[in-house]
């Protein structure tokens, strides 16, 4: 069920990025970070919360004995994408219950 979740939300990430890409270009997405100080709050927030997500990343690909630089660049370049296929991709636990 949790990869079923992880999944459907990438797919929908995925699409509305798509289409906020088509109408603005990568140009206007950067370019909207520094429109105002609430923009600029939400992606300092942003950052903050990625940084926590690949410390985190880090960590569990070490303990899983899982290469975790494919997701640490993959986050760097764009964003949430990094750690959804992250967990996406990671092994199934045993017990009824999914990474």
């Amino acid at each position: 069920m949790f990869k079923t979740i992880l999944f459907l939300t990438l797919t929908a990430f995925g699409a509305f990025t798509a289409t906020a890409i088509w109408q603005g270009g990568i140009s206007g997405i950067l370019g909207a970070i520094t429109d105002s100080l609430g923009s600029m709050q939400i992606f300092i927030d942003l950052v903050i919360a990625l940084s926590l997500i690949m410390v985190w990343m880090w960590h569990d690909a070490k303990q899983k004995k899982r290469n975790v630089w494919p997701w640490l660049v993959l986050t760097l370049l764009a964003g949430s994408f990094g750690p959804l296929l992250y967990l996406l991709t990671g092994p199934t636990k045993q017990g009824g219950h999914q990474a």
